[in-house]
């Protein structure tokens, strides 16, 4: 049975970086998606801002093109409503001008939901704040949502955060990371919490280890500006790889309210064992890619990608991380992240111990502990790889095979993209799948002292060949622990 879509109350969306790469790539394709399941009601309304001079009419060509190029099943009727709901304003924040154009826009609807969307800069977060309270445009119903990353370090996210605090209340403020608005992310705490099978299991007395691996084939394309100034620890690590973390690690939550699942969160962030140098130099590994060939063929290096030959960025990290409570003590957590890796992957493996005694004979073959694969990309899912017995006369031989749920296939509907569940729910006021203020700080208190001590470390990041699975070094993180990463 198809799910009945609950169309929303009228909002005012407005989307500060409206022309830029994330709202041509997914924020417009994401409220095409809602205008087509008939989620939009008539009085809302998408306001699209930009320091850039154009006219709504070219704004809405330029949202045309920008949707159609991302979605397949085109319908001109909703095309039609979309646009129609679209405007388009010239604001420069840096220079401090077109605000009047923006309050005389929202004049008269402070009664409606009100979402300001920052697709930009993380250095504009603070002056887009601070103006939009100087022109008294925060109502009962605003909320403004944030782009990671949010700081370089614990300091300037601190300030990030009072900044935006100062114009914003806590329950206003919705920071995204948009790979928790992914379905296979939503079905990790399913599987967790509404099926009584996995929960008992699911501690060091059961799970041998865990791994969580966000792989990218690309390099980093028109991102060198930003990257070579950030790297993977704090573009991926911080942010996307610790919140899989959270989820998998936490305790049960009281209910499914976002306070509940948040401070679940924190408690695990809390209990991450301090990064000390001792741990950074054994347990850490930062690579960076070298030439050498992607599915698109030959392609350059890092150093020469971003145009520094002496840049010290690191492409990939991986880590062994420890979480010092009683349901988690002795299990390592494995995490690795990098541009330029053998395939697009993400996923996160659960990883049972061996059998304490097998009652099988040697003839009955190798018996391989059960693996709980959680897909986030390319192919969202879920997969179990359990013993059983090989089919036919013989004997009794034990073969590994998957219990396979590839969602698209098992429900015969379109993935939704993240990022139509976060901005409804930020539209909504549901800030579940957003992270609050102390999770953030909790993250950079981890995650600073390894960027103090590679800062101080004069060896360069360990080279990789692009297209392969990163510097031999993370091969050695985990095998010197009787284990290897999983690879399809």
């Amino acid at each position: 049975m198809p799910v009945r879509m609950t169309q929303l109350a009228p909002f005012d969306l407005i989307v500060f970086g409206g022309t830029g790469d994330l709202a041509h790539r997914k924020l417009l394709p994401a409220l095409y998606y809602r205008e087509l399941d008939g989620q939009l009601h008539d009085d809302s309304r998408i306001i699209a801002v930009s320091r850039r001079d154009l006219s709504a009419e070219n704004y809405r060509d330029w949202a045309h093109k920008s949707v159609a190029a991302q979605v397949s099943n085109l319908c001109n009727m909703s095309m039609e409503r979309f646009l129609k709901r679209i405007t388009y304003l010239s604001v420069n924040v840096e220079e401090n001008t077109g605000w009047e154009s923006l309050e005389e826009t929202l004049k008269g609807r402070e009664n409606i939901d009100r979402a300001f969307y920052l697709s930009v800069a993380p250095s504009l977060f603070g002056p887009i704040c601070s103006a939009i309270g100087e022109h008294n445009l925060v109502t009962d119903e605003t909320r403004v949502t944030i782009e990671k990353p949010i700081g370089r370090d614990g300091e300037s996210a601190h300030a990030v955060n009072e900044t935006v605090g100062s114009v914003f209340k806590e329950h206003q403020i919705f920071r995204i990371d948009h790979y928790l608005g992914k379905e296979t992310v939503q079905n990790l705490m399913a599987l967790r919490f509404a099926n009584v099978m996995f929960e008992p299991l699911w501690n060091s007395a059961h799970i041998d280890h865990v791994q969580i691996t966000v792989a990218e084939t690309l390099g980093v394309e028109k991102r060198a500006g930003y990257y070579d100034t950030a790297g993977a620890l704090r573009d991926m690590v911080q942010n996307h790889l610790l919140q899989l973390l959270c989820l998998v690690a936490m305790e049960p939550p009281e209910s499914m309210a976002a306070d509940s699942v948040r401070d679940e969160k924190l408690k695990v962030l809390k209990a991450l064992v301090p990064m000390d140098e001792e741990r950074v130099r054994r347990n850490t590994v930062r690579g960076q890619y070298r030439p050498g060939a992607s599915a698109g063929g030959a392609v350059q290096g890092y150093l020469e990608e971003v145009g520094s030959p002496d840049s010290q960025t690191e492409t990939f990290v991986a880590a062994k991380v420890e979480i010092a409570n009683w349901r988690w003590a002795g299990v390592p957590f494995y995490m690795r992240t990098g541009k330029r890796l053998a395939s697009r992957l993400s996923e996160i493996v659960i990883q049972f111990k061996d059998l304490p005694h097998s009652i099988f004979l040697e003839e009955a073959g190798t018996i391989s502990a059960n693996q709980l694969i959680i897909r986030l990309q390319p192919d969202e899912g879920v997969k179990m790889q359990l013993m059983i017995k090989d089919p036919g006369p013989g004997g009794m031989r034990l073969r590994k095979v998957p219990l396979d749920m590839t969602f698209a296939e098992a429900f015969k509907v379109r993935n939704v993209d993240a990022y139509e569940r976060l901005i409804f729910d930020m539209i909504r006021g549901n800030q579940t799948l957003f992270m609050r203020r102390d999770e953030v700080e909790a993250a950079w208190k981890w995650i600073d002292p390894i960027l103090e001590h590679w800062s101080n470390d004069k060896e360069a990041p360990k080279g990789y060949t692009s297209g392969t699975w990163g510097p031999s070094a993370s091969i050695a993180l985990i095998e010197r622990d009787g284990r290897t990463w999983h690879e399809d």
